[in-house]
């Protein structure tokens, strides 16, 4: 059996990665900066970016890595290049050492930038943040790896749009947490579309890709059908108890003019403010994406719709406030 590690395991969708190889009785171990609260037990502590540390903790066939600097604040930026390149640089570099012929990337469908709906893996790469554009040169390095080998080295890129879930804590919930309180406000005209990834969906398209064979394989992943704000936020208000509709609505300008103030706020201050012109923009735009998923034989195990229920039920109609919190964007 082989035993696959999970670099960045103690996070979001590594838990529920770990909780799905638990339950298929498959061998696999943690490596992260922290001791993971779901498996401390499987847990090696180690830092992507100490590449002596990683050739101590990785013992084993398959390595993923869901390692990432990835909000839009971090400081200094130079993180970014430090965890998302150089990371994967090391851990190149220890699986040529232990040779090691399988590995399996999430990158990030920000490498494609503000992309024409149903943009696919074909997509030009036109990425606008420090995210984006690091993520893009890890799976650069990821891919000369692969080529050293090709005949028998596996690559999976999987590039996830927006993920959410249970016990997560990144811009999905922020928005489900403010419908919550009755304090939403809709900027623009809401007609803009969303591609979302349930966190479950993500797991179970990594534990199938384990199954791959050598060569390079790179996928989008998304949830369908892409939802239109107007309706996501007026399906979840309803299910919420919060009435019908969207609620109040601001014209995208205003909204825009407020976002560009709110930058100017956290400069002067030095404090990161739940809102910022970056955010405004993202919330506005459309980020609309295809896949060709649906090639390898996988099926999603849980509906979005039903996705989206089970984060409103655990997150703000059942009392789950003794359970870890993940932070992402």
């Amino acid at each position: 059996m082989q035993k696959t590690i999970i670099v960045g395991g103690s996070g979001f969708i590594g838990t529920r990665l770990g909780r799905r190889l638990k339950i298929a009785n498959a061998e696999f171990a943690v490596i992260d900066k922290i001791i993971s609260k779901t498996f401390p037990d499987k847990t090696v502590l180690a830092d992507v970016r100490d590449i002596e540390g990683l050739r101590k903790a990785v013992d084993g066939e398959v390595i993923i890595n869901l390692a990432a600097e990835h909000r839009d604040d971090v400081r200094p930026k130079s993180l970014y290049g430090e965890v998302n390149v150089q990371g994967a640089r090391n851990l190149c570099e220890v699986a040529r050492q232990k040779k090691i012929n399988n590995i399996i990337f999430t990158s990030t469908v920000a490498v494609y930038g503000f992309a024409h709906p149903d943009t696919d893996e074909s997509g030009e790469i036109n990425y606008f943040n420090e995210y984006g554009r690091t993520k893009w040169q890890a799976e650069e390095v990821y891919k000369r790896w692969q080529s050293e080998d090709p005949e028998n080295r596996t690559l999976v890129i999987v590039r996830p749009t927006v993920a959410f879930g249970e016990q997560n804590r990144g811009n999905v919930y922020n928005l489900l947490r403010q419908i919550s309180s009755g304090r939403f406000v809709m900027i623009g005209s809401g007609k803009n579309r969303k591609s979302m990834a349930y966190v479950e969906n993500i797991a179970a398209f990594l534990e199938f890709s384990l199954k791959f064979a050598p060569g390079l394989h790179i996928y989008n992943y998304i949830d369908k059908p892409d939802l239109d704000m107007n309706t996501m936020v007026a399906s979840v208000r309803q299910k919420l108890g919060r009435g019908s509709g969207v609620g109040p609505r601001l014209p995208y300008l205003l909204g825009l003019t407020g976002g560009y103030l709110c930058d100017a706020i956290a400069l002067l201050t030095g404090k990161s403010l739940p809102v910022s012109s970056i955010r405004v923009k993202k919330f506005t735009a459309t980020t609309q994406f295809a896949t060709s998923i649906s090639k390898t034989g996988f099926v999603p195990p849980v509906t979005l719709s039903e996705g989206l229920e089970r984060t409103l039920r655990h997150e703000f109609l059942e009392d789950h406030s003794c359970e870890t919190e993940f932070f992402t964007e």
